[in-house]
Formats: C-alpha cells, structure tokens, sequence
C-alpha cells in the first residue's frame, strides 16, 4: 500500500464526483450567464448609440453653424458699407442681396436668407412681404454677438404655405465697416439633407464598428467570465463535497452521515425494514499514531475506509466521524449483528504500512430503529454507548442495552447534585450479609449505597454511580461510604466490605485517606475489606499493586469483586496482596445446569484456595446452588437467598437472629 497513490485516489474521488455535480448544472448556468452578460452589453451599446447620435446633431449643428459663418463672411458681409441695418439697405445692396440670394435658392445650397437689424426686424427678405417681421429671440442673441443654430423644418406661417424640408437655422451677427463693427443679423436657413447624409455615412460605419466591437467585447467577456465561473463552480462543488465529506478517505462526514441516518429512517418507515446504525471504533490506534507517526496512522485510516465502502451494500452508507471513529448505516438491519461481525473481520485483516504488516482491532456498537429509537440523535447517542459497552467488554461487537445506558441527560444532571447530596446526609448505606456455607455464620456485611433523592426517591447506584466513577466526585464519595459504614459497625461485631474504583486506586494518599479514616472511627483495619473489580485493576497493575501493598501493610483485607468478568493474569494474581474472591454472579447462577460454569465456579474456587484466599460465591438465590457451593468448598455465600441488603435499622436485630439460628 502506498500512501500517496492512495491520497492521490481519494483526491480522484473528490474530483470526479465535484466534476458530476458541476456537469448537471452547466447547461442551464451557460444559457442564464449568456443572457445576464448581455444585458449591460446592449445598455452599454443603446447608451453609446444615444451618444453617437447627439455628437452627430452636434456636427451637424457645427456644420450649419460654418457653413453659415462662410456664407456671412464671403457673400454677406462683402456687400455692406457698415451702416446699420436698421437704417435699410440700399439700393446697390439690396440688388446685390437679391441677386446672391435668387442664385443661392435657385441652386439648394439655401433654403431662406433674411437680414435683420440689430432689433431683430426683418429688413431683407427673399420675399418681400417678409421684411418687417419682428425679431425673435433668437435674432436678438445674434445681435449681441452670439452664434444661434439649431436643427428644424420651415414650418408653414402666416406668410407662407409652403413647408419646407429640414434645415440648421443659423443666426449670426453681421460685422462691416471700417472699423468694423456688427451692423445686423444674418438668419440664414442651410438644408440638412447633405449635411445629414454626410454625417449619417459616418454614423452607419461608426455604429457597425460599434456593434462589432461590442460583440467581441462580449464574447471576450464571456469568455473569461466562463472561464473563471467553471473554476468557480468546480471550485463551489469540491467544496459541498468537502463539507459533507471527510478530506483524507472521502467518505461523507459525521454531519453526512446524520442525514444519511435520517435518510435511513423515512425509508425504515415507508418499507417496515429496520435499518441499523453502527459506530465503529478503531482499538489502540493511538499506538500507532505514537509508534509509526501521524502519516502511517493516516494510510491506516484510508485503507480501513475503503475496506468498508467496498465491504457494505450499495444501499448502506460509511462515513469517518472523526479521529479513528467511523459510522455506518445498514439499510436492512435484520441480521444486523452477523453482518457488522463480519465487517470486524474485514477490518481486522492484516494491512502492510512501510514494510511493517499491522492488523486493527475494533469495537463495534449498534443500534436498530425502531427497536432502539425513532430519533436519529438518540439513536447515535445510544450507538455510541454500545460501542464503549463492546469495548469495555472487549466482545467487539455490541448491541445497545438500556440497563446497561447510565448516559442519559437526567443522569447527567444527577453528577451536580452528587456533591450538596453527600454533605447533606441524602446518601444511605444498605448492607447485605456475607455467611459462612458451612454453618451460616456471618462476619462480615458488604455496604451498598443508596441516595434517597427529595424528587426522585431511593435511587441504586447503577442510575448514578458509572458516572460519578467517571469524575473525581468519587474520592469524596468513597471517603463517605468507608466513614459511614464503619461507623454503623463499629458496635455490631462484624466486619463491613466496601467497594471502591479504579480512578480511588490511581491516587497515590488513597492508602493514606483510608488509614486515616480508621484512626478517626476507632475500627481496627482488619475489619475492614475493600472490594476492587478486575477491570480497576488492570487500569494501572503496577499502581494497584503498590496501592494494595500499602493498604495489607496498614492491615486492611483486600477482595477482587466480580472475579471471572475480566481477564486478570494469573501472574499479577499471584503477586497482588489479595485476601478474596468473590465469584461472579454470572457463573453461580446457573452453575448446576451449565456445565461450562459450574467447572468454572469450582476451579475459581480451588484456585483461591491454593494461593490462599478466601472464596465469596456471589448471587446465591437457590439452596441447591448454596449445596453445590458446599460441596465444592467455597467459604462463604452472599444473595438473596441469605439476606436482601437492609438499612442500618435492620441490620442489628437481623444479626441477633442469625446469630441465634447458629
């Protein structure tokens, strides 16, 4: 296996499937960015026509207004002597007038030409009933020096019925005389057909440059736009892939596989099959993150992923949650069990990273809907309580229990209550009898604690209890129930067990507190045996055994509860300072009519003898159990049988009559 080929493939994966998602869409964002991207190319183009159009008015304009000028200068003015026009012209001028002006409208190039006084009256006109019209404003502008054009038609009057085309009507100031000086008016009306066609020819090829450079501005545009969109938009789909995906196995990621699971229960509910959601967790993969390094541990987790996208159905979903952790959703859940069994399998099989061939463990909880929950948090939640119950347990796979689910939200709560509870007295100790097999006498008392809680009632300690052994709560605790019971004791001639935790073993003052506590009550140490499960043991066994060491040296029996659950070595068996074993419930129950169990229960017993401790068969509820017991030289019995636990109030008078009985 090599890891970057594999990073390499997982990188494929990614690319393929981005360019999937970006294929569907690319027609429809294709046609719809076309169409966008020309709407501010044809606004630009309409505004640069306008444009276009105005400056061809405005040429047209300064055409009329030189050819106006033109006229005035070399036809006009040449024929004044610099009198006023307001005075009349003369007779020499107004035929010289008349001749230029009949030539000039006999050959288009004018189509009116009048001459006013600087009052703007008409006092040259090419008809004769025109002269002596008012002037206009725009006459009076000229007469002041300014130049007037604009574009218009020769609108029918009330002299004239004759309408003619359009023209530039120019007004300009006539200037003659020596010095010179303005003398009148030139209103002179040119046709604006040749200067329009002339300025139209160049509009057309000016507007088809236009349209042409607008068009290949688009499509340069276009172009780089759709360039850099497809970028984006591969760039937008390896993105929602990656948000929904884990980067390094591209399998869909924990808020994927949520909306797989929910996927999984709307189809549960229209087909009635149930589905199953595991959780899987990779054992001791810290080793090899440790050992190997971070890379080494990454080509694991890229193997084991595809180990399980190619061992699940097609209709069944894989995803990495996170670290080492990983979930799938089985579509059909009915043999949910053998098939999550065999995935274990596949996962275990040995994998080579380098050179160095490694196989993974696994532990494996699950879930069924609707057998466990229609809700796909609580379902998730509860998986992942089966894991940790698998891996407690060391089965590998596990299906949720809820007796054995001290995880949920009212149990949390209770850890905060814990603490004010202990200081004020809400804790209770019960007490169940341990009595000889032989004679049925009893010499010692386990204490079980109870916490009469103001809302809830008596509660047992599996509703708090797994938990507060989660938080250091537990030393305080522990410290209570040792303080407590030997106070209840310490008058009643017995000895009292209790039972303590693996995090109680991790401190090293605990032999210290304990020590203390019995110098404080008044109770000599050997009435006094502190019960530890295999499972504490094996946490830390070289801090148990120095812990142990110090508690047999303070005088203190030590008991190993539950024997037979865990997977305590022989080795460290016969090195512990171990007074006891109590056998676990599980064998004795049914030790007569399981064969397996019963062997079991009677080697525990000749093995604790011949290292020299004393046996405790616990769950004892059958007097023919109580006689195999017997029989096989256990020496002492605890269960229902004997005595249920009892409080404190009862427990005397129940001594007196045991003791009367014996």
């Amino acid at each position: 296996m090599a890891f970057p080929q594999i990073r390499l493939l997982s990188r494929r994966r990614v690319s393929v499937e981005a360019r999937q998602v970006t294929n569907r869409s690319t027609v429809r964002l294709f046609l719809t960015y076309a169409a966008i991207s020309l709407v501010p190319v044809l606004v630009l183009g309409l505004v640069l026509a306008a444009t276009y159009r105005s400056e061809a008015r405005r040429r047209g304009l300064a055409a009329g207004r030189a050819e106006a000028a033109l006229v005035a200068r070399t036809a006009v003015e040449p024929l004044l002597d610099g009198t006023p026009l307001g005075s009349g012209l003369s007779d020499e001028e107004q035929s010289h007038m008349g001749q230029l002006t009949t030539r000039a409208l006999r050959d288009g190039d004018l189509l009116r030409l009048r001459l006013r006084s600087l009052t703007g009256r008409v006092v040259f006109a090419e008809e004769a009933d025109q002269v002596g019209l008012p002037g206009t404003h725009e006459s009076l502008d000229a007469a002041e020096g300014r130049v007037v054009a604009k574009l218009t038609h020769l609108e029918t009057d009330q002299l004239s019925s004759v309408a003619s085309p359009a023209a530039v009507e120019v007004y300009l100031p006539l200037v003659a005389g020596e010095p010179a000086r303005r003398v009148g008016v030139l209103e002179i009306y040119l046709p604006y057909a040749p200067i329009n066609a002339d300025v139209s020819a160049g509009l057309q090829s000016l507007y088809k440059s236009l349209a042409a450079g607008l068009l290949l501005l688009w499509l340069a545009l276009f172009a780089i736009s759709a360039s850099v969109s497809r970028r984006l938009r591969r760039e937008v789909a390896v993105n929602a892939f990656l948000a929904e995906h884990d980067a390094l196995t591209s399998l869909p990621n924990r808020s994927r596989f949520r909306t797989c699971a929910s996927e999984g229960l709307a189809q549960m509910r229209r087909t009635g099959v149930p589905i199953a959601v595991a959780i899987v967790d990779l054992d001791r993969f810290k080793e090899v993150n440790d050992t190997l390094g971070h890379r080494s541990g990454d080509e694991v987790l890229v193997e084991i992923g595809r180990r399980l996208r190619d061992t699940v159905g097609p209709a069944d979903t894989v995803a990495r949650l996170g670290g080492d952790e990983f979930g799938i959703v089985l579509a059909d859940g009915t043999n949910a069990n053998a098939a999550l069994l065999a995935i274990r399998e596949v996962i275990g099989a040995e994998l080579t990273v380098g050179a160095l061939p490694l196989s993974v463990e696994s532990s494996i909880g699950f879930v069924l809907a609707p057998e466990d929950g229609h809700d796909v948090d609580a379902l998730l939640q509860r998986a992942d309580v089966a894991m940790y119950l698998a891996k407690a347990r060391h089965t590998g796979v596990a299906h949720y229990d809820a007796l054995e689910d001290h995880y949920d939200a009212s149990n949390l709560g209770l850890i905060g209550e814990l603490r004010p509870a202990i200081a004020s007295e809400q804790l209770v100790l019960h007490y169940q009898p341990k009595a000889t097999v032989l004679d049925g006498g009893v010499e010692s008392v386990e204490a079980l604690v109870r916490w009469q809680h103001p809302a809830h009632g008596l509660m047992l300690p599996a509703r708090f209890l797994p938990r507060v052994e989660q938080t250091d709560l537990i030393h305080e605790l522990t410290a209570w129930v040792l303080r407590r019971a030997l106070l209840d004791v310490v008058d009643l001639g017995v000895g009292v067990a209790v039972n303590v935790s693996a995090r109680d073993l991790s401190r090293r003052d605990f032999a210290d507190r304990v020590r203390g506590i019995l110098h404080d009550v008044g109770v000599a140490p050997e009435l006094l045996t502190l019960e530890i499960t295999e499972t504490a043991i094996l946490v830390d066994p070289a801090r148990a055994a120095e812990v142990l060491g110090e508690l047999e040296d303070a005088g203190v029996r030590v008991s190993i509860d539950d024997f037979g659950q865990g997977q305590t070595s022989l080795g460290y068996l016969s090195v512990l300072p171990v007074h006891e074993l109590k056998v676990d419930r599980q064998f004795v129950d049914d030790m007569l009519t399981n064969h397996a169990h019963g062997a079991i229960v009677r080697s525990i017993i000749d093995l604790g003898h011949n290292l020299g401790m004393q046996v405790v068969a616990e769950g004892v509820e059958r007097q023919d159990v109580l006689d195999a017991l017997r029989l096989a030289g256990c020496d002492t019995a605890q269960g229902f049988l004997l005595a249920r636990p009892m409080s404190i109030a009862a427990l005397p008078s129940w001594l007196a009559a045991s003791r009367a009985r014996v």
